[in-house]
């Protein structure tokens, strides 16, 4: 049974999140469009205040409207990214005092819901769907100040070393059958249910994922200027885009590589996991390695399925919720770690970092699992499935860790370079059963 406690924590943890991210700018940057690839920082705040009264104050809570004149401004699916600078938003002051309102109403409700009651309130969902929520909208805040201009106001610890004898290799999964998606998990959304057999043929899946020495490696083959390495809709963006290097890197008259961090210009580390990468990269990259990427059921096996007990884990490492050994979540160091940091992180198979670090491009479509139900509306899953969409799996150092987990599903079009996506290479290896 979730507990007040757990709800109250997670819900204060995205806030003090969002609020590091919406106070380390000026108004100036607040309602300044980074990107047409994003909304304002300003509307990303209002955003989540409206989303959580509307589910938490009203629905949940029976509660008055704090600002029902508003539902409209910041209905995502009304108003694409690019044209929402153009609306009559609230400025960075009203955003401020409207989010604070509503929580302060969440609170209230929270001390007078019972969580036993209707699905939407069993285990407190609703809560965890609207801190999974927020949680969501702080990595996309995280990403515009990667697109911003300007110096840099972030800060953050080093990552950890590898762990001395890390070595990259692959591991091979057997073939049969395993528990894909979950029945049972209190908080996991829609698409993520139910939990389901798969049958997954035998394959190997690399221990770590694809790192910025071998992309190097990749650019320097000529792989940017080779097109029978990329599917043809793959070369055609390539060339339309002018892809040349993941974003953000750029060469330097001695031929060295540097890439800009949230406001830093650094050395390409070389045992990193590459990010920034769009899925026709990937792909163009397995390619010339000779393998492919993993499927999203392989990718899940991968991290989940223990053959020792025939069972799924809720996370590679087993059933506990992630730690600082485990995983490189929540925006804590603010970049990828080198390969081999998280030994303590690693699934039954062998793998490792496949949570947090970077989200990891898989070869698969968004698609329900067999007896989806969409709940508790459509716009959360269901109208982008069978769309131009590639799953991405395992979250990256920017996602907390409400948001990430074995069976969370991501997905993208696969143009998107400003999100924090990497990805690893599989390989059939044979057997049947």
């Amino acid at each position: 049974m979730t507990s007040r406690e757990a709800v109250a924590a997670a819900l204060s943890r995205a806030r003090e999140r969002t609020t590091v991210l919406t106070d380390s700018v000026d108004d100036g940057d607040l309602v300044a469009q980074h990107s047409p690839l994003m909304s304002p920082l300003v509307w990303d705040l209002a955003h989540i205040g409206n989303q959580e009264e509307l589910w938490l104050v009203r629905d949940v809570g029976g509660r008055d409207a704090v600002r029902d004149d508003i539902d409209q401004l910041y209905d995502a699916f009304q108003h694409p990214r690019a044209t929402r600078p153009s609306l009559p938003l609230l400025d960075p002051a009203q955003a401020r005092d409207y989010v604070a309102t509503v929580r302060d109403k969440t609170w209230d409700v929270l001390d007078h819901t019972r969580f036993d009651g209707r699905r939407l309130e069993r285990d407190g969902f609703a809560f965890g769907m609207i801190a999974q929520h927020e949680q969501q909208h702080v990595e996309t805040m995280l990403a515009t100040h990667q697109l911003r201009a300007g110096a840099r106001v972030l800060s953050a610890p080093p990552t950890p070393p590898p762990a001395p004898g890390s070595r990259p290799g692959e591991v091979v999964v057997p073939a049969g059958v395993f528990e894909m998606g979950t029945s049972t998990e209190p908080w996991a959304l829609d698409n993520e249910r139910p939990a389901h057999p798969v049958d997954v043929r035998a394959f190997a899946i690399e221990t770590f994922p694809v790192t910025n020495a071998r992309y190097r490696e990749f650019i320097d083959d000529g792989g940017y200027e080779r097109p029978e390495l990329w599917t043809e809709r793959g070369w055609r963006h390539r060339v339309d885009a002018g892809l040349e290097a993941p974003e953000f890197w750029t060469r330097d008259s001695g031929g060295a590589w540097w890439r800009r961090s949230f406001g830093t210009l650094a050395p390409v580390v070389a045992d990193e996991p590459v990010v920034h990468v769009c899925w026709f990269e990937a792909d163009a990259f397995a390619r010339w390695a000779g393998k492919r990427l993993p499927t999203e059921a392989e990718w899940e096996k991968a991290a989940r399925w223990d053959p020792r007990t025939g069972c799924s884990r809720r996370y590679p490492w087993g059933d506990d919720t992630p730690t600082a050994a485990t995983a490189n979540l929540g925006g804590t160091h603010l970049g990828p770690a080198r390969v081999g940091a998280y030994p303590a992180g690693a699934s039954a198979s062998g793998a490792e970092q496949m949570i947090g670090d970077v989200w990891e491009w898989t070869s698969s479509g968004f698609d329900p699992y067999p007896g989806f139900e969409a709940f508790p509306y459509r716009e959360y899953s269901e109208v982008f499935f069978g769309g131009d969409y590639r799953v991405l799996r395992g979250g990256s150092f920017g996602t907390d860790e409400v948001a990430c987990r074995g069976t969370f599903r991501n997905w993208d079009h696969p143009i998107r370079r400003q999100i924090f996506a990497g990805f690893r290479l599989a390989r059939d290896a044979g057997g049947t059963h």
